[in-house]
């Protein structure tokens, strides 16, 4: 906080010296390089796609390809157009120096805040995803599962000691049976705090109330008094959290943590901005929205950025990653210290439960749909529908058709097989529908959506219908639009 570009510039130097001997070292001169500027003439931006290669060399047992010492775990999450998952290389440094610190400083910002706080007198429920950690392949000693099964399997003993449930149930794959477990042992521990995405906090929550008749999480832990969140924006579970968890002294508390790394916390609970961690092996580049897509973007650093405004996030990491497109975009909020927030996502996406739905991921599932139906598809819209007190949340989809197909059922049943296809993230959040049920397809008349941006005076080249959109507003008024002045 209080020296941040000179950490900044020890992080680069750190990084460059320990990987300059390995292949992607000595390929992009790392040796020589000694200035930022000489870094970034020297190594391209990199996509998961175009640094795939070099990350699928570590996969098959090769070492020293990336980063200076073995690579033995990969985080797996939701992959690009090519492939259904990333596998992100996670070294003992990136989990010593950046995961696990973030976790201990997280609690630290917490303990600043509320210094008088009993959070340690406690455990911490933690709720991931996917916990099941698998081999890459018979007879290696390699393996990947998703971060919180990585992290995980590799806790430090001293959080072990503040966490539950135990291990046997937080890494079961079975997540029907695994809620349930849970929730039985859950309920007999003094819990304090809660980590995890809304998406399953919430359906465990809800078991918890079915075992012991309350519908007050505070009945049940009289001691809680922190839920840690992130992964999804919290605004539309916010709401719900109070209702769920009556209690006065109910402390809320973002982080911005990623496959790729622990980026930022909430330093001060209650207010807009998650402090950017500059002292956690990795080293941040700002790409300015308008060099986005540019055969040489321009990217600045810390002391060339502006309150306000988006940038993709470019990272380099003690994980082996070398400027490295997140595909977050972020706003700088304060700049003594450096606050940020995430604004979106360099491509459009619905990422409401955690499911990370890109528009390749959907134009594909419509393509699949059509062709299995006969439709012809003029344009759609998806927006996400949120957990309500009646139901699980889903994903409402406005389609125009030119041709309608021969079965609109079928349509959806073939778009949400193709999604859990390509999406491991959205196939494990549809898991006989625990946290994601199955989609609403509404047809629109044709010449909605036209019509539509007419009406917004957004008639022409430059604007169109967002394919997928995390504001439910946006799909309502559409429909609101179409039931006003459209005749079906």
């Amino acid at each position: 906080m209080q020296y941040p570009v000179q950490v900044q510039q020890q992080v680069f130097q750190n990084l460059i010296s320990a990987a300059q001997y390995t292949e992607f070292g000595k390929q992009h001169g790392f040796s020589k390089i000694y200035k930022i500027d000489e870094y970034k003439q020297a190594v391209p931006i990199h996509t998961y796609d175009t640094i795939k290669p070099y990350i699928q060399r570590v996969m098959e047992g090769q070492q020293n390809i990336l980063w200076n010492t073995p690579i033995k775990w990969f985080a797996k999450s939701s992959g690009t157009t090519a492939d259904k998952s990333k596998f992100i290389p996670v070294t003992v440094e990136s989990l010593d120096e950046c995961h696990y610190r973030s976790g201990r400083d997280v609690l630290t910002l917490y303990y600043n805040n509320f210094p008088d706080s009993d959070l340690l007198t406690g455990k911490s429920l933690v709720i991931g995803g996917s916990h099941q950690v698998n081999k890459l392949s018979e007879g290696s000693d390699s393996y990947f599962g998703d971060l919180s099964a990585v992290m995980l399997q590799n806790m430090p003993f001293y959080g072990n000691m503040i966490r539950t449930p135990d291990l046997s149930i937080a890494l079961m794959d079975e997540w029907e049976e695994k809620i349930e477990r849970m929730a039985n042992a859950v309920i007999h521990e003094n819990v304090t705090s809660i980590a995890g995405v809304p998406t399953w906090t919430i359906v465990l929550i809800k078991r918890i109330f079915e075992l012991t008749g309350t519908d007050n999480l505070a009945d049940v832990w009289p001691s809680i008094e922190l839920y840690m969140h992130g992964g999804v924006s919290f605004t539309p579970y916010r709401e719900q959290f109070k209702k769920l968890i009556r209690k006065p002294m109910m402390y809320y508390q973002e982080t911005y943590n990623a496959s790729e790394g622990f980026f930022a916390a909430q330093d001060v609970v209650g207010e807009e901005g998650l402090l950017l961690f500059l002292n956690h092996g990795i080293f941040y580049e700002f790409m300015p929205m308008e060099e986005l897509g540019k055969e040489n973007p321009k990217t600045l650093q810390l002391q060339e950025v502006e309150l306000g405004k988006n940038y993709a996030l470019i990272i380099s990491t003690n994980g082996g990653l070398w400027r490295y497109l997140v595909g977050d975009t972020i706003q700088f909020t304060s700049l003594l210290p450096y606050r940020i927030k995430v604004s979106g996502r360099t491509k459009s996406f619905i990422n409401a439960f955690g499911e990370e739905v890109i528009v390749e991921n959907s134009d594909i599932a419509v393509a699949k749909a059509s062709e299995a139906t006969g439709a012809v598809v003029n344009d759609y819209t998806a927006a996400p529908v949120y957990f309500s007190d009646n139901g699980n949340g889903g994903h409402e989809w406005l389609v125009e058709f030119e041709v309608m197909p021969d079965n609109l059922e079928h349509f959806t049943n073939v778009l949400d097989a193709t999604l859990k296809t390509i999406n491991s993230d959205y196939e494990a959040k549809r898991h006989k529908d625990i946290a994601l049920r199955m989609p609403v397809v509404h047809v629109m008349p044709q010449g909605t959506f036209c019509e539509f941006l007419k009406s917004k005076g957004k008639l022409g080249g430059q604007h169109k219908i967002p394919r997928l959109n995390n504001d439910r507003n946006y799909l309502e008024e559409i429909l609101r639009f179409a039931a006003a002045n459209m005749k079906a």
